[in-house]
């Protein structure tokens, strides 16, 4: 039986599962898609390279790859699983598209479970954003190991979060609102913004794992489980730290409970004993490949890291990470902004050598290259193909953007 604990335990618990150190530097990617026509979809499927589906609030489709040992091999595993994903999707009448928020349709909730019921009435109260996130946005995660030792976790920490900024801007593809464009070019991206309890773990300096598990005491609580006929709802505003002193409903969490708080929480680099980075926006098609690429070798080859704690200085002011405001800037205007393009022309080039130091596969290398010459070399993102064709086809005069 689980046991109850204090909120020191808690906190020591917290911080050893979040982070997982060892010599080892596997790679894996968890890749949603939006689906056409939502509905009822099965998940049962077996993939062949052992990647698992599963299904989001709003009739999104995940899958999770394998853990691989290297990112060429997670990448062609991925792509495998991805063709009988989407063959199977295809004998339903489905298809994937691309995208990081579906800016057209309403955002309903198609699965009918406890957990999101009560995620949808925890994120109604402050208003209509966290449905919008829960049932309309389909995002590229990519999963790293934490680090060898403590200091390497803590380089890879501020790394991950140094080219978050980086990442949003080269990669937003989600401008729309209501079917007009939004005024930023990664949507998703703001719509977290708007969230309660949104943000990174303040954890810049000192303690890395103590001060992450003082970040997820004091979040709020968003659901806790019970048995049928149990309501999952808590409070207003209570927050584990609270759970563990006062209780709720009865009883105090235990470390089952807790590990559910955590997968409640999403800042846009989450620590699950791997550090999972969840901030890039949905490409089209297997446009996924090059984000995943860009992650792996910034923060994986020593060189890269290098070049890359170089490139994203001037975003820092001095910090060790940059501050919320360059996040929101990034998913504002994506690569427009001149520090924010000239960091993504360095990355992608510390990228590209380290592409060639692992001898990586020829077909990797064109990929990055040619998302390179579209996009990063011009200052652009794939949003902005998304607007220039909205604004082709738009009659005149334009209907103002909505607020957002």
């Amino acid at each position: 039986m689980d046991t109850l604990l204090t909120a020191n335990e808690a906190a020591a618990f917290i911080g050893r599962w979040g982070f997982t150190t060892g010599p080892s530097r596997r790679v894996g990617v968890e890749l949603e898609w939006l689906v056409d026509p939502r509905g009822d979809l099965e998940t049962g499927w077996d993939l062949p390279n052992g990647g698992t589906v599963s299904r989001e609030a709003g009739g999104q489709v995940e899958m999770s790859s394998a853990p691989a040992d290297d990112l060429a091999a997670c990448i062609a595993s991925a792509e495998t699983d991805q063709a009988a994903l989407e063959a199977a999707l295809a004998t339903r009448g489905q298809t994937v598209r691309g995208g990081g928020f579906d800016g057209v349709r309403d955002p309903v909730r198609h699965l009918d479970d406890a957990r999101y019921r009560a995620m949808e009435a925890y994120y109604d109260r402050s208003g209509p954003w966290g449905r919008m996130v829960m049932c309309g946005t389909a995002s590229v995660q990519v999963n790293l190991d934490a680090g060898d030792d403590d200091a390497d976790l803590r380089r890879r920490w501020d790394l991950a979060h140094r080219l978050g900024p980086v990442l949003i801007a080269a990669f937003a593809n989600s401008p729309e609102l209501d079917g007009h464009p939004s005024g930023w070019k990664s949507t998703r991206q703001a719509l977290w913004h708007k969230l309660p309890g949104w943000g990174r773990p303040v954890s810049e300096e000192g303690d890395l794992r103590r001060d992450f598990a003082q970040w997820v005491l004091d979040a709020e609580v968003v659901c806790h489980r019970c048995d049928p006929p149990g309501e999952w709802d808590v409070p207003p505003g209570m927050t584990l730290r609270d759970w563990i002193q006062s209780g709720h409903d009865g009883r105090q969490p235990t470390r089952d409970d807790i590990e559910y708080h955590m997968g409640t929480l999403f800042p846009p680099v989450r620590p699950r004993g791997w550090l999972e980075l969840r901030m890039i926006d949905q490409q089209n098609g297997d446009g996924w490949i090059v984000p995943a690429i860009v992650a792996a070798t910034l923060i994986d080859d020593p060189k890269a890291t290098y070049a890359a704690y170089e490139a994203t200085e001037a975003l820092c002011a001095g910090r060790p990470q940059p501050p919320a405001s360059v996040w929101e800037h990034a998913a504002r205007i994506g690569l427009d902004d001149r520090r924010l393009h000239e960091a993504a022309l360095a990355c992608f080039a510390a990228s590209a050598e380290a592409l060639a130091r692992m001898g990586a596969p020829q077909r990797l290398r064109s990929r990055l290259a040619q998302f390179r010459s579209r996009y990063t070399d011009l200052g652009r993102c794939p949003a902005d193909d998304r607007i220039d064709a909205h604004l082709a086809s738009a009659p005149e005069p334009q209907v103002a953007a909505p607020t957002l």
